[in-house]
């Protein structure tokens, strides 16, 4: 075998496990017995010393020097190797161990926190992870920004600094529009009981209509909906309210496009590094497109109301034209996922900058919640009235995912360019929606974005896939403004 064939067998075992590894993750998110959780510290921990141990074995370095790409792919292939394992190489195996084994621990205790509303009991812990993911982030660094160097694990390519310029250009007009679309008289708030398990029955069906497939995934509950897994085994969860349908169907078809992602890689690639989506806000822009752009879209909301009356009978809601308005009503709200389509980034700023404030070390842990509280107020105009609906809400930090949020607003913009060049080459596709058939743009995107899984650096993908047109945050503002525009008519 050459060199290249034998870093490639070494991958794959190595990419198997990392595939446990998140296995053992969604299992502690929806199925786990609570009592297991410090059990499951340590097997997270001793996995990821197995995983550490080969990510940076010095055979990966010979064959990386003597290795020769046959193809394209190939050449990719070494490309992100070589990245895995130059950044890998950089953080001690036992620090590595610490972090793993700190937040599976974490997560337990952020959410008995949330649960109590009681953000004391969550800062401890909260401050270790705090300190471990810096001296991390240090080491990858190497004496450069460290904030910088963690956004690389979500975003390759991507700076603190080009995102927060683009994050600029979001925040005044969608504060503008938010202000223009709220003064307005806005649909009334569903008054229902949805049964639950209606809605699962229900959510499991959107599922397949966007595509999934049930026979290498499936649907379960979690506290905060989350896809897991690449190749053939890619699970998604989602949650019910039974006052409110639209977190359960609209967290499904969001997650639905991470899934949809991970399964439309080309089979070629499975259990390579090219086997998974290229980075977070590309991800993103999957996910945040099958749920916004196709799936709050005038045309499908028509048919889902039906799906609705179906499933539920009279839920009061007159017709078509009210169910698009209530789908897409701005509110008053607390909570990232569950937020509007205008006011979504202006969580994911508020997230961005005060994590980067945690990093840097000019916001403190204790501080947190009354900064937390103090920009909510500000953006949003009203007070946070409970943790659970304030600094505690997301499992993020509790898992050391520092980095992470950019590459939700980053999603959005690089959908906002999806959708235009989609629209340009499917004239007629509001016409399959308005029938519930997502089924071309899903198979535009497949073809243009998904298949090639991490074959293009995220840019270079969205780009590839909008005719060579670099990303920019333009056409996400022209469609918020024209849908929402018209929305007040």
């Amino acid at each position: 075998m050459s060199a290249f064939d034998d870093l490639m067998a070494f991958q794959k075992e190595t990419e198997a496990l990392g595939q446990v590894m998140g296995r053992l993750g969604w299992d502690q998110e929806t199925m786990m017995p609570r009592g297991a959780a410090p059990q499951r510290s340590e097997e997270m921990a001793a996995l990821e010393g197995v995983l550490h141990a080969r990510r940076t074995d010095q055979r990966i370095g010979e064959w990386l020097s003597e290795a020769h790409a046959p193809d394209e792919p190939g050449k990719a292939q070494l490309r992100l190797i070589t990245r895995s394992y130059e950044r890998a190489s950089k953080v001690p195996a036992d620090l590595a161990q610490r972090l793993a084994k700190l937040t599976s621990t974490s997560q337990g205790i952020w959410a008995q926190a949330r649960a109590d509303e009681d953000v004391s009991a969550f800062l401890p812990t909260l401050k270790e992870v705090v300190a471990l993911k810096r001296e991390e982030g240090e080491a990858l660094a190497a004496c450069g920004d460290v904030y910088d160097a963690m956004l690389q694990d979500y975003e390759p390519g991507a700076s603190a600094e080009s995102l927060s310029a683009m994050f600029a250009a979001l925040r005044p007009r969608l504060t503008q529009l938010r202000d223009v679309v709220m003064d307005c008289e806005q649909p009334a708030d569903l008054n229902f009981e949805f049964d639950e398990g209606k809605q699962m029955k229900l959510t499991r069906n959107l599922a397949k209509v966007f595509g999934y497939d049930m026979s290498h995934g499936r649907v379960d509950k979690a506290v905060h909906p989350f896809s897991s897994g690449s190749g053939l085994d890619v699970r998604i969860t989602t949650r019910t309210s039974p006052r409110d349908p639209f977190n359960c169907l609209y967290s499904t078809i969001h997650e639905v496009g991470h899934a949809c992602y991970e399964q439309g890689i080309h089979k070629d690639y499975l259990l390579t590094p090219l086997g998974n989506g290229v980075s977070m806000g590309v991800h993103e822009s999957q996910s945040r497109i099958y749920e916004n752009q196709l799936g709050r879209s005038r045309p499908f909301c028509g048919w889902l109301y039906g799906q609705m009356r179906d499933t539920f009978g009279d839920f009061g809601v007159a017709d078509e034209v009210t169910f698009y308005r209530t789908v897409n009503k701005l509110r008053k709200g607390f909570i990232r996922t569950e937020a509007d389509e205008v006011q979504y980034n202006l969580h994911v700023l508020l997230r961005f900058d005060l994590e980067r404030a945690l990093i840097s070390g000019d916001l403190s842990v204790d501080d947190l919640e009354g900064a937390w509280n103090d920009r909510f107020a500000s953006d949003f105009g009203f007070a946070v009235d409970k943790p659970s609906n304030g600094v505690l809400q997301d499992v993020h930090w509790s898992v050391g995912l520092f980095g992470y949020f950019a590459t939700y607003s980053l999603g959005n913009v690089y959908a906002g360019c999806l959708n235009e060049a989609m629209r340009a080459d499917l004239p007629d596709l509001d016409d399959a929606l308005a029938k519930g058939d997502p089924t071309p743009a899903t198979e535009w995107l497949n073809e243009a974005l998904q298949r090639h899984g991490g074959l293009r650096e995220p840019r270079a993908t969205i780009a590839h896939a909008c005719s060579g047109n670099e990303p920019s945050e333009g056409p996400l503002l022209t469609y918020l403004q024209t849908k929402f525009s018209e929305l007040l008519l």
